[in-house]
């Protein structure tokens, strides 16, 4: 493996993976149980929101006690699916506490299923992705079921020519080498500085897409499981709206959002 190989693919070396009882958290430990680099970590955090137990009144210690026994089921399904490195059974706002666990380990990816709704432990994770692309120092999995057999079997790569996008091209074709899948790279020459001439030159085979970046990647995903992007590391309130999240909560297939890859010495 190529020292630059090695960097792309570093960001897949410390993996929190953020559960409720959902599929699709299911499916998020999945995919990253997959995309663990040789040698790298797998850490499942279970987070029962508590709060949704302040609303139960004289129920409360009835609820907590469901939260509790359902993030534990949540463990051990995934635990069963996955067999990752290390678990840890978490209570608070689910937010905050993915949050400090990414920071309290160090993590170079953080995944989610985005669109997974539990029906105990009151962890919505579409508004956590949300949070999570605003927020993370670290790169997003929003991971969905794939359709074209085991994951990822093809990816898209969506490029404009700016160092965050030729980064994540990097670590796109470094996945597309590694599992052996098929990597399809795009400009969208409707957005905004695309530097047409450089995506050339990275992929000649590149497709230029006359749309604006959201609607051709959106639409051109549905084509692949896995698209990454890149991300200009805008934090809070300045990510809102960012063509990374749009894409992200928008496309039928797994999004992965690359941030700041870590680099390691050959």
């Amino acid at each position: 493996m190529s020292v630059a190989t090695a960097n792309a693919l570093g960001i897949f070396d410390r993996i929190v993976c953020g559960l409720d009882d959902s599929p699709e958290a299911l499916e998020a430990a999945r995919q990253a149980a997959r995309l663990r680099s040789s040698g790298g970590l797998l850490r499942l955090a279970a987070v029962a929101d508590v709060g949704v137990a302040v609303h139960a009144g004289f129920a409360m210690s009835h609820v907590l006690e469901e939260l509790d026994a359902s993030a534990r089921e949540a463990l051990h399904r995934a635990i069963d699916t996955v067999h990752p490195d290390s678990t840890h059974l978490l209570a608070g706002d689910p937010v905050s506490t993915l949050l400090d666990e990414v920071a309290r380990t160090g993590a170079t990816l953080v995944a989610v299923g985005p669109h997974g709704h539990s029906r105990a432990l009151g962890m919505l994770l579409g508004g956590v992705s949300t949070a999570l692309l605003h927020e993370a120092p670290c790169s997003v999995l929003l991971a969905r079921s794939g359709r074209y057999g085991p994951f990822p079997s093809s990816i898209i790569a969506g490029v404009d020519g700016s160092e965050q996008s030729l980064a994540a091209w990097d670590v796109a074709r470094s996945v597309a080498e590694r599992f052996d899948a098929e990597l399809v790279t795009v400009a969208a020459r409707g957005g905004k500085g695309v530097d047409a001439d450089r995506v050339q030159e990275l992929d000649p085979d590149a497709v230029l897409d006359p749309r604006k970046p959201v609607e051709a990647l959106v639409d051109l995903s549905a084509e692949a499981d896995l698209l990454v992007v890149g991300s200009r590391g805008l934090h809070g309130p300045a990510a809102l709206g960012s063509v990374s999240e749009r894409v992200a909560h928008r496309a039928p297939s797994s999004v992965l959002v690359v941030r700041q890859p870590p680099v390691h010495d050959s």
